[in-house]
């Protein structure tokens, strides 16, 4: 499955949490301490100590497994033997992170991708058997992806804006020479564009509004474009993957109901068969390149749980203790697997697994900090309450250690960037953090989160700065209700969409929180929709839909942007931005900062001149974190009852 565009949904996500452990979710009634004692405290550099990781490639020979890693302070690509033993850097980037995206399916060069400085226009590279780099995507102002191998290893597929800023034409490179050909032009602004592995069939996306898509099916010999998923009402459809034998085209779609499910069309019958449903949402399915397995990932509940079947039938995944199996990745002949296991206090290790062997799989890698004692970090509760409406909202919990109905403990609500996007469980080091050193914090997921169903998603459409902030407010109450967090002192926090929610709760209802922290967050919505980035042209009216269109909705607008009522903001504000951010540019953090000033209110502005949409190098993480948790001890925790 290759998906050379991002979703509509993740245009202004930040990321701030990933899919964890399973463990049962727990009811308000059921929240209370592991222990009312303090936690050992660590430092933000022993968290950020702790390695990320990410990809996963088998080498031609399956001997060795291609990923990323931050070990050296950013993203740089490494490799290391299936058997176990230390990792071997590949890339020695200073400057700009390196993610991995494949081995050569015949030989030992690799591919991944840069860009400059957080700007989000990625180029994709080779590395050479003698450790020359190539730039397969040269220019100064395109963004390229990779789209896939074919079946035979000989070439594979890349999507570039080069011809057009607004459009990604596919490209088929040769694996020896690098010689490439336009396999399709995009002049319609089609998103996901995926290759069957004959090479003859394209699926297209075509977006319509945030919740609601097509799949086209463009046939590459005859040049015909086939429209496979006419409907009536709101319905999403998004293609996955083609059959091994290119003969049907798998899809998810919530046509007809609230959640996902996964279909498959018929290429030559037209006809859909459904293939696979849960009781929550299919996010994707895919098959292994020999065609035998094939993966499905479920949105359960916040955490992503993943169904395998080989030749058709369920198999069980390993079971391993703490958390979930997630990025199955198998070698090209089937007999190796790849992934990695995540959990509330444990983030991603690699591991390694024979198929069919009754062997216990290998792990790879140990992620967490040396200095760090996971019995000493806290699991994460899945938590719902009732809004002002009725509506249930579910959110993530992590609660300190020291929190007691007699030392009741500061809190934080995280909002999530998207707006469609979710909190999920998983490790995460600024949470962490935060919780080690005495905040609770609440991951909401307000209405128009993803992984709800169909109508809580669309729930917030139009109405931003409204019901969506009023399920923030209403948090408060809930996290009163525990009995273990002080209703005097808690603030809001969050990145991207999150970072607006934090802006409108400070502008329109500045009486709620005690403090604020926006991490890149829109403050003025008629600019930031004016300078949508090019590429992403194909879903700007799908954006509009949702949000508004600065030229028709611009007084509605205006009344939703926290910077028209600055005026309005009294309590302490602390905004994170990066310079190089294409997506909300650095004047929305300039113009609010400013404009809160003013009032003479104080604001802690912080801003790396090296980082784009999320801030992807330690040293940032470090002084990010940092500053946050000084501006919260400062102005929340020490906060007069």
């Amino acid at each position: 499955m290759n998906r050379p565009l991002l979703p509509l949904v993740a245009a202004l996500a930040l990321g701030l949490t990933q899919p964890a452990s399973q463990a049962a979710p727990a009811t308000t009634a059921q929240v209370a301490p592991q222990e009312a004692r303090a936690a050992k405290r660590y430092t933000i550099e022993q968290f950020m100590a702790t390695t990320s990781l990410g990809g996963a490639s088998f080498s031609a020979d399956e001997r060795r497994i291609l990923f990323h890693s931050n070990a050296s302070g950013i993203f740089n690509v490494y490799a290391m033997p299936v058997d176990g033993g230390p990792p071997v850097q590949l890339t020695d980037s200073k400057t700009d992170s390196c993610y991995s995206v494949s081995y050569f399916p015949q030989d030992d060069r690799f591919l991944y991708t840069r860009d400059q400085g957080g700007n989000e226009l990625n180029h994709l590279y080779v590395r050479e058997p003698d450790g020359a780099e190539r730039d397969l995507t040269p220019g100064s102002k395109l963004k390229a992806l990779f789209a896939g191998w074919s079946a035979d290893g000989q070439a594979f597929h890349v999507a570039t804006n080069e011809r057009d800023p607004r459009f990604f034409d596919l490209y088929r490179y040769d694996a020896k020479t690098y010689a490439r050909t336009l396999v399709f032009q995009n002049d319609k602004g089609w998103q996901n564009l995926e290759i069957s592995r004959d090479g003859r069939w394209l699926a297209l996306a075509k977006r319509n509004t945030t919740a609601d898509s097509d799949v086209y099916l463009a046939d590459l010999k005859t040049g015909e474009v086939r429209h496979l998923t006419p409907h009536q009402g709101v319905a999403s459809y998004s293609a996955e993957d083609f059959s091994p034998d290119s003969r049907s085209l798998l899809m998810t779609t919530n046509d007809g109901g609230e959640f996902t499910r996964l279909v498959a069309y018929d290429i030559a019958s037209g006809q859909t068969r459904e293939v696979e449903r849960a009781d929550w949402d299919i996010v994707y399915s895919e098959y292994s390149r020999d065609g035998r397995y094939r993966v499905t990932g479920v949105n359960q509940d916040a955490s992503i749980a993943l169904r395998l079947y080989r030749d058709g039938q369920a198999v069980p995944l390993p079971q391993l203790p703490g958390g979930e199996v997630r990025g199955v990745r198998f070698s090209a002949s089937g007999k190796r697997m790849a992934f990695y296991v995540n959990g509330d206090r444990s983030p991603s290790n690699l591991f390694v697994a024979e198929v069919g062997s009754s062997a216990a799989p290998r792990q790879l890698t140990q992620s967490l900090s040396k200095d760090i004692d996971p019995a000493e970090l806290v699991d994460a509760r899945i938590v719902r309450f009732k809004s002002f409406d009725g509506l249930e909202i579910p959110s993530v919990l992590l609660m300190p250690k020291e929190a007691s109905p007699t030392r009741k403990v500061p809190a934080i609500v995280w909002v999530h960037g998207g707006p469609g996007g979710q909190t999920m469980r998983g490790y995460s080091a600024a949470m962490q953090y935060f919780a080690n050193h005495g905040y609770a914090v609440l991951g909401i997921n307000n209405r128009g989160s993803s992984g709800y169903g169909k109508s809580f998603f669309t729930a917030d459409d139009g109405k931003h700065g409204r019901e969506p902030l009023w399920d923030c407010i209403e948090a408060k109450t809930h996290l009163a209700a525990t009995g273990l967090v002080d209703p005097e002192r808690i603030g809001i926090l969050g990145g991207s969409y999150g970072g607006y929610m934090v802006l409108a709760a400070m502008a329109f209802r500045p009486e709620a929180f005690k403090v604020g922290v926006d991490i890149f967050g829109v403050s003025n919505w008629i600019r930031t929709l004016e300078s949508i980035p090019p590429y992403w042209e194909s879903q700007r009216l799908a954006l509009y839909q949702e949000i508004g269109d600065p030229v028709k909705d611009r007084e509605r607008l205006m009344a939703t942007s926290p910077l028209f009522h600055a005026a309005e903001i009294r309590k302490p504000l602390m905004v994170v931005q990066g310079a190089n951010d294409p997506r909300v540019i650095k004047a929305e953090s300039d113009d609010i900062v400013a404009a809160v000033k003013k009032n003479g209110v104080p604001v802690d502005y912080l801003v790396f001149d090296d980082e784009g949409h999320g801030f992807s190098k330690k040293k940032n993480q470090i002084e990010g974190n940092r500053r946050m948790l000084e501006f919260l001890d400062q102005h929340l925790k020490g906060a007069a009852r």
